[in-house]
């Protein structure tokens, strides 16, 4: 089967990456929240499970730490990118069945590993680099973006 997007191609670049998890019911309210609450239509994504947190230190994803961090080096590099965004969500399963994360401590770790996150991408960055956190929970059917001070 071939399929053609309706979408044009763009070759400008936005110069930023996002790094987010890769739960399917949280992506189109991603790239909802990128391209028209942050204006980075095209933004470069680094999306696996529990997304920022595996840059938050764990050593049972110090596995996932290096090969995220590799990829996220390399961007800043190639594609000369001057931003990360990192996003959690609500209920992430990662930390549950990986983390062994009861739900009464997920949204307020979740929100700490965001600053985690945040300082160790600016350690492995240029210095030039901003680092923005935000926390995604769903209300009332729609997922609403709250901004975490990071840095």
């Amino acid at each position: 089967m071939c399929f053609q997007s309706r979408v044009a191609f763009t070759s400008e670049r936005i110069h930023a990456a996002a790094v987010y998890c890769s739960d399917g019911r949280f992506g189109e309210a991603f790239d909802d929240f990128l391209t028209n609450g942050l204006s980075l239509p095209r933004v470069d994504r680094l999306a696996m499970p529990g997304g920022p947190a595996c840059l938050a230190g764990y050593r049972q994803a110090r596995l996932r730490e290096d090969g995220v961090l590799g990829e996220l080096k390399f961007l800043v590099e190639a594609h000369e990118l001057d931003k990360v965004v990192l996003i959690q969500h609500q209920g992430c399963a990662f930390y549950g069945a990986f983390l062994e994360v009861p739900d009464e401590r997920l949204a307020a770790l979740q929100r700490a590993d965001l600053v985690r996150a945040a300082h160790f991408v600016k350690q492995q960055t240029p210095d030039s680099t901003k680092v923005e956190g935000y926390f995604a929970a769903v209300e009332d059917g729609k997922v609403r973006f709250e901004p975490v001070p990071v840095i």
